[in-house]
């Protein structure tokens, strides 16, 4: 498949002039710009709120104006992650696209199309002139994946539709109708500098080429943890010798499965050997516990130039320890429906020489607001024992599924009559924005779908191209009947 066989042809259109635009979460304001002009353009009533939040508002084609209004919403941010070999400024550069099969990739960065490809099938609905519609209202959040900022900082009232689409879903065929509500929890270690020792030995620990992915919807897919597997690591070699840290630089993003992790570990020089064996012992054994979902996972082990001064010992042993036994992943399975309850991700942990302080970032979700408050206190716990600062935010709602829900009867029967089968319907473990707006707008009628995405929140995200097509159909055909 080749860019010409891209269709449907002006919703990848949106979609390269949407990746030509830097978005980063919280670093929106030229995308803001950008779908203003892109409003106000096609003459359309285009307004943005205090938060940030985009509207665009398209009247019903002749004869349709007496129906309900539909709101189509997806977030204009995306997450900026890539390759640590690849020179890339999101704040500047524009998102280097190319086909591979049937799949769109991206040239060692993030793809965007989480959630870029909902923004481009807004855009080109609006700019349509033989879709048939009632009234439309093409709702943009900023700041979905950090926080959901946007959904949050929306006032009632800025919407008006009866029924919702969010365009955010990962997996063409399932319609979602309810999702997780999660939280994030992060501890704050404050070390002292000392003077390293005589007769150290300093070793450079990597543990990078893993699979990654969303701390939600691929928390159930046994996918390993570089942090963890880091901790566990230096745990084992806190019981055979003084293990101390210069540097720890592990993980990313609070909502994603982190893919690499790195510290610099002093030693005694007599223990050196040991830990080079040890290293590469663990590295085999933990190559075969994830043979199959981890086939690219890679040990590094080099030495590193010695420091003057180290994390004291104190901290180092009160950080392992946590890392070591604080809980991560799935926690609970949900007892009504097949899919996870309630999980947790170690996301990163980071030295800041400037602060000296080490501090670990985490996410907690759960479908029971009880149960992610439980699995929140459980892991602050651990690292309250090991004497760091915890604070968990407040969080956001989860979406509770619509047993009534008009829209969905209409999107699975639209579904059934285009593809001559049955749709999956379902909830999904990560946080929609939809939680939300069941807060502000009560009676909102909800369901989210989109194409196919695979490795989303990482430099291997990538999008199945024919399934754009059949969510773009399925989309018109619901909004003509709804």
């Amino acid at each position: 498949m080749s860019e010409t066989m891209l269709k449907p042809e002006s919703v990848f259109e949106c979609f390269a002039q949407v990746n030509k635009v830097p978005r980063p979460s919280k670093r929106e304001e030229k995308m803001i710009e950008f779908l203003l002009e892109y409003g106000r353009g096609l003459g359309l009533d285009t307004q943005r709120d205090e938060t940030g939040n985009v509207i665009i508002r398209k009247p019903a084609t002749p004869g349709m104006e007496n129906r309900a209004t539909v709101v189509l919403q997806s977030h204009m941010d995306m997450v900026c992650e890539k390759n640590n070999d690849v020179d890339f400024d999101f704040d500047k550069d524009a998102i280097q696209t190319y086909v591979d099969g049937e799949w769109l990739k991206a040239k060692g960065t993030t793809l965007g199309a989480d959630d870029g490809i909902g923004v481009a099938m807004e855009m080109a609905i609006l700019a349509a002139k033989d879709v048939k519609h009632g009234p439309l209202e093409c709702v943009f959040t900023r700041d979905e994946e950090t926080g959901l900022t946007g959904a949050e900082g929306m006032q009632p009232g800025f919407m008006s539709g009866q029924y919702l689409i969010n365009l955010d879903s990962e997996d063409e065929g399932e319609i979602f109708v309810s999702c997780a509500g999660g939280c994030r929890t992060t501890a704050t270690f404050h070390y002292e500098e000392k003077a390293t020792p005589q007769n150290q030995f300093f070793v450079k620990l990597c543990i990078k080429g893993l699979t990654g992915g969303h701390s939600g919807d691929d928390i159930d897919k046994k996918r390993a943890n570089a942090n963890k597997l880091l901790a566990r690591f230096l745990y084992m070699e806190l019981k055979k010798m003084p293990v101390l840290l210069a540097d720890i630089q592990a993980g990313g993003l609070h909502n994603a499965i982190p893919r690499e992790a790195m510290a610099v570990v002093v030693v005694p020089t007599s223990m050196k050997e040991t830990l080079r064996v040890d290293w590469n012992l663990f590295s085999a054994d933990v190559e075969e516990e994830y043979r199959v979902t981890e086939p690219s996972m890679e040990f590094v082990l080099e030495t590193a130039d010695a420091t003057p001064t180290v994390v004291d010992r104190s901290t180092c042993d009160r950080l392992i320890r946590a890392l070591q036994g604080v809980y991560n992943g799935i926690y609970a399975m949900s007892q009504d429906i097949a899919l996870v309850e309630t999980s947790t991700n170690l996301a990163s942990i980071h030295m800041v020489p400037e602060r000296k302080t080490i501090e670990i970032n985490s996410s907690q979700r759960s479908s029971l607001l009880s149960a992610r408050h439980n699995i929140a206190d459980t892991f602050a716990a651990v690292f309250e024992l090991a004497g760091a600062d915890v604070e968990t935010g407040e969080g956001y709602p989860g979406w509770k599924p619509n047993p009534d829900s008009h829209l969905l009867k209409v999107t699975v029967a639209e579904y059934k009559r285009l593809f001559g089968k049955e749709p999956v319907v379902r909830g999904i473990h990560a946080g929609l924005e939809c939680g939300l707006f069941s807060e502000k707008y009560p009676g909102l009628d909800m369901v989210s779908f989109g194409p196919t995405l695979r490795g989303v929140h990482s430099p291997d995200e990538k999008l199945l191209i024919p399934t754009v097509d059949m969510v773009w159909r399925h989309l018109l055909t619901i909004l003509e009947n709804i």
